[in-house]
């Protein structure tokens, strides 16, 4: 087999396997947003829905909501809750 068509399908392999391993990293990178992921967020402002931290009591309104995805607060999961606190 002659060397100039060896290093062509080298080539052609490198150019298929780097593309596959693209279109892997790229499915990882944004996970969650499949086809049951809604196209907008979604608004929640008369729900009165927080966000509390049990640690220190730090509240976050919620008044638009996309994927949910809890944050955390002093190391902790915020909580979700209906209504703001009466402290």
């Amino acid at each position: 087999m002659p060397g100039w068509l060896m290093v062509l399908i080298a080539l052609a392999m490198a150019i298929v396997i780097w593309r596959v391993g693209m279109a892997s990293v790229r499915s990882f990178s944004n996970p969650g947003h499949g086809a049951d992921a809604p196209d907008e967020p979604e608004d929640v402002d008369d729900l009165d829905v927080f966000l509390v931290c049990a640690e220190c009591g730090t509240e976050l309104k919620v008044s638009r909501l996309g994927v949910l995805q809890i944050p955390r607060h002093c190391g902790e999961k915020m909580q979700v809750a209906q209504g703001p606190s009466t402290r």
